[in-house]
């Protein structure tokens, strides 16, 4: 039997590759002569035969590295739903049997499902992995708030279903760029008690770990709590005692005003009444038999009431404009600018709906309109008065609530649009001066030299995307603070 004889190359030089190929390949010249079809052919067929050997290197090489992001793709649709991480194993089974089903007409049927079963989705392997994409998360929050101009913080605190209390601390940070990020920081458990101390201590413990560039600082919104915002040992006041901590702005947060404002109505007779019954009724499906059966019999003496149907209905109206104004404040991506918008917005709609009450007008109230026109009676033997205290209420509730912010409103204006006619300059240097602590002539020669270049006033636009106050920032310094701010600032 004839072996087979292997020659190779100690080092691939070009001398060592020339004579390799004159010694043993002496008649490769003559039989595919140079530049003809003959040889382009062969050298074609050479290199198919050398790709063909290496594929079968790097073949279990590229499934491995599908099965792996499979299985971590699985592993955050698992995590995303909040799904035992076992449920992995019934996700793969399931995965199987719909392949033999949908490809069972395909040449590589056998090829798909064995690269399917290839997947590792056990719960160890889950856990693995979504613990790896914790810590890449993690890693790239912490160079996110390295790379930061600022940031403004947000507190919330609740409590989970073992009765720990959960400090939620969100962040919004601001890049050179002027783009803004929204991210969870951390949550922290309050295990004891919840005081203003008591919240200071854990969020210090957490800047220490991971030392939290607390000089970013631009501002902090809390849920208006006293162990929050109270004045000698609330949290704020003891970050604004605690030297760790630069100059920064403190704000109630805006939805958990949104829904204060909301319990100044007082109509507690109909909302307790209507509380029972809904729950009663829903909470199980006898209930739910027995209450129409019980409906056919008798009725209760708030039903039969025509003054409290209508207030029920009057209720039902407002609540549904209360509750379409709270989704509005609600979502990502949405800054101080857009909160007072939407508030200022809002204070309008009640006023008019106070106005239209009084003229009897009751396009807005279409619940009331329905109910007065099934009781068969007239508009105007409507008692708006009483209708229109209650929306008074929640409007001048709203005045009150909401004074903090509209002291930032002049500088919110003047940042939305910088080369307005209508610009105070007196008042938005002073309101700038006392929110950001600059020099207030500095301010004000500014403010009119942004008003008065025309080449900074041909790029001034009303959408405040940044680009505008990044293309000045380093025309006017003092500005990139406040511009960043501005992005910085959110409520909830």
């Amino acid at each position: 039997m004839e072996t087979l004889r292997v020659a190779t190359v100690a080092l691939p030089k070009k001398g060592n590759l020339e004579r390799h190929f004159k010694t043993v390949h002496k008649s490769y010249d003559a039989d595919f002569p140079a530049k003809s079809a003959l040889r382009t052919r062969k050298v074609r067929e050479l290199k198919g035969q050398l790709a063909a050997q290496q594929s079968i290197f790097t073949r279990p090489n590229t499934k491995g590295k599908a099965a792996t992001i499979a299985s971590y793709r699985v592993s955050h649709v698992l995590a995303k739903h909040k799904k035992s991480f076992k449920d992995g194993e019934v996700v793969k089974e399931a995965f199987v049997e719909a392949a033999d089903a949908l490809f069972g007409d395909f040449k590589n049927k056998s090829d798909i499902i064995a690269a399917i079963k290839d997947v590792q989705i056990s719960r160890g392997t889950v856990t693995r992995r979504c613990e790896g994409m914790a810590e890449d998360i993690e890693e790239q929050l912490r160079k996110d708030v390295e790379q930061c101009k600022c940031f403004s913080l947000q507190f919330d605190e609740s409590t989970d279903v073992v009765d720990v209390a959960q400090l939620c601390v969100f962040i919004r940070m601001v890049f050179g760029d002027m783009g803004a990020k929204e991210e969870l920081l951390t949550i922290l458990p309050l295990k004891g008690h919840t005081r203003g101390e008591d919240i200071f201590q854990a969020f210090m413990e957490f800047v220490n770990k991971t030392q939290l560039p607390l000089f970013k600082l631009i501002s902090i919104t809390t849920d208006g709590a006293p162990a929050m915002v109270g004045r000698t040992s609330g949290f704020i006041a003891l970050c604004k005692q605690s030297e760790y901590f630069p100059d920064f702005l403190n704000y109630h947060c805006i939805i958990h005003q949104q829904a204060l404002c909301s319990k100044i109505l007082n109509m507690k007779e109909v909302m307790d009444v209507a509380m029972k019954i809904v729950c009663s009724v829903r909470a199980r499906s006898l209930q739910r038999r027995l209450f129409r059966a019980h409906l056919e019999e008798t009725e209760y003496a708030q039903l039969e009431d025509y003054q409290w149907l209508l207030d029920l209905a009057f209720l039902t109206d407002l609540t549904d404009l209360l509750n379409g104004f709270n989704l509005e404040l609600q979502g990502k991506d949405k800054h101080v600018i857009n909160m007072i918008s939407a508030v200022n917005s809002f204070k309008s709609k009640l006023q008019l709906l106070s106005n239209r009450l009084q003229r009897y007008d009751l396009r807005n109230f279409p619940h009331m309109q329905a109910e007065l026109q099934r009781q068969g009676k007239d508009f105007v033997q409507l008692d708006s008065a009483r209708f229109e205290e209650q929306v008074q209420s929640i409007l001048l509730e709203f005045e009150r609530r909401f004074t903090d912010f509209g002291s930032i409103e002049p500088v919110a204006s003047y940042l939305c649009f910088p080369s307005g006619p209508s610009i105070d300059v007196d008042c938005v240097a002073s309101k700038i001066v006392s929110l950001f602590h600059l020099d207030n002539t500095a301010v004000e020669n500014e403010i009119l030299t942004l008003q008065n270049d025309i080449e900074i006033k041909s790029r001034a636009t009303s959408d405040m995307n940044g680009e505008f106050w990044l293309a000045t920032s380093s025309y006017c310094p003092d500005y990139e603070k406040l511009a960043a701010s501005s992005q910085c600032q959110r409520s909830h």
